[in-house]
């Protein structure tokens, strides 16, 4: 079993996608909590960390990586959220007024963001990377974004995929327990 946590909160007035946006204090403590759990559990164990090279995930990883015992972990650019391209890190309210038709209800499955990606592009991308995800360890836990995640569930339920976000329950320090063999996640934490 592989384990996704997506990483605390940061700053939602701004795009996430592959901004560099820090955490919140909330953040900080929802992924603490979360470490906490996982280190209590009786049913869960985790033996290494994988993380998005994206800053929110490589500090939810700082954080849960000495709670659970773990001296040190990878950085994997596989892990990455969507890119926004020129709208990464950008505050949203600048976004609707430079960049308005990659905003709100504008936004499709196919919606490519100036030199980023489309939604369809992150499914595909992790679609075409399952054996990364067969390749690794049991008991690794992969510090990751929603969006990743959300592709796993609509990839192994064999889903349409669609813009709603809320739809698995992927909330900020949430643990899904992964298995790629038999095609199947569900949310743990």
């Amino acid at each position: 079993m592989i384990y996704l946590m997506r990483h605390g909160k940061d700053n939602e007035d701004y795009i996430g996608g592959w901004s560099e946006i820090p955490l919140t204090k909330e953040g900080v403590l929802e992924v603490t909590e979360t470490a906490q759990i996982l280190n209590n559990s009786k049913k869960i164990t985790i033996d290494k960390i994988i993380s998005s090279s994206i800053k929110r995930a490589i500090q939810t990883a700082d954080i849960v990586s000495p709670l659970l015992g773990i001296k040190e972990f990878e950085i994997s650019d596989m892990l990455k959220e969507q890119s926004k391209g020129h709208l990464n890190g950008m505050e949203k309210n600048v976004a609707k007024h430079l960049y308005p038709e990659y905003t709100g209800n504008n936004v499709k499955v196919d919606t490519i963001y100036p030199d980023g990606e489309s939604l369809e592009n992150l499914y595909t991308r992790i679609k075409n990377n399952l054996e990364y995800f067969a390749s690794l360890e049991d008991n690794t836990l992969l510090i990751t974004h929603r969006g990743v995640i959300n592709m796993l569930y609509y990839i192994f339920n064999d889903l349409g995929l669609d813009m709603d976000k809320e739809k698995f329950g992927v909330t900020h320090a949430s643990v899904h327990e992964c298995d790629i063999k038999n095609k199947t996640i569900r949310k743990v934490i």
